[in-house]
């Protein structure tokens, strides 16, 4: 397991999702939560290696390869889109409003970015909703600690009632592979591969996801049944992926120090 949670602050009843009809998901980045490259500037382990490079230099350019590799916007919907398919199929899941219909009220048509500020919820009041589970990323990149570097991320879960906002549930989570001593992630080597620290985001955001789909599945509830065998779903998703295998070239190297990039790895 490779995430750390805090505890839950407010544990989804039953009673509060038997009331549930028509949810509405929404997940979102906060303006400034990253990439953020916090490795050079705080762990001075590295300082033999970047030799004259300053380490807050070395930061900026890690952070531009960091945000090559995944973007904003799929972390944002890697995260909603685990979370709904793992959901069971029962009311309410069977009942999400397309998501289509939810950027396009809020004004946020689902391309390459996500709104950074939280939206004007009452948009969604003529489509049906009466409950909104929003995700939100406060921060995330990579740090290091004695050497030692990993992803992060970090934000919170929460539904609420539409109509008075009213908070049913709420879940912070904090996921850091440094913390958990999970293997070293080289900052070296995503600077040269940068499809590294896309493939950690996408275990933290995935065991995030894991973490929601348990808060949002009471066991003390009265819900209807499950739908039966051979019923399809309302697919929760007809225009996006959990996230792109990015398949990037290598870069060449050269006697120098190229602009823009890191020293190479060790062999």
């Amino acid at each position: 397991m490779i995430l750390l949670s805090a505890c839950t602050s407010s544990r989804l009843s039953g009673a509060n999702l038997d009331r549930v009809v028509q949810p509405a998901f929404v997940s979102r980045i906060e303006d400034g939560a990253g990439p953020k490259s916090l490795v050079f500037r705080e762990d001075g382990s590295y300082s033999e290696k970047l030799k004259k490079l300053e380490p807050k230099e070395a930061d900026r350019r890690l952070q531009a390869k960091l945000a090559a590799a995944v973007t904003r916007f799929e972390i944002s919907e890697r995260l909603r889109v685990n979370t709904i398919i793992q959901l069971p199929r029962e009311r309410p899941w069977t009942s999400i409003i397309d998501p289509a219909r939810v950027a396009t009220a809020l004004e946020s048509f689902l391309v390459e970015e996500v709104p950074a500020n939280a939206p004007d919820y009452d948009l969604l009041v003529p489509l049906g909703a009466d409950a909104i589970v929003e995700f939100v990323v406060q921060d995330y990149g990579m740090r290091s600690e004695k050497g030692r570097a990993g992803a992060y991320i970090k934000g919170y879960g929460r539904m609420f009632w539409l109509d008075g906002r009213t908070e049913v549930w709420r879940r912070a989570f904090d996921a850091d592979q440094v913390q958990l001593g999970e293997e070293h992630l080289d900052p070296f080597r995503v600077g040269k591969n940068p499809e590294l620290f896309q493939r950690a985001m996408s275990s933290l955001v995935d065991a995030v996801s894991a973490q929601f789909t348990q808060d949002l599945t009471p066991k003390d509830r009265r819900g209807g049944p499950p739908l039966p065998e051979g019923v399809e779903r309302a697919t929760p998703d007809s225009t996006h992926r959990t996230g792109r295998e990015n398949q990037l070239p290598p870069v060449p190297q050269g006697p120098d120090l190229a602009p823009g990039e890191l020293p190479d790895p060790d062999p």
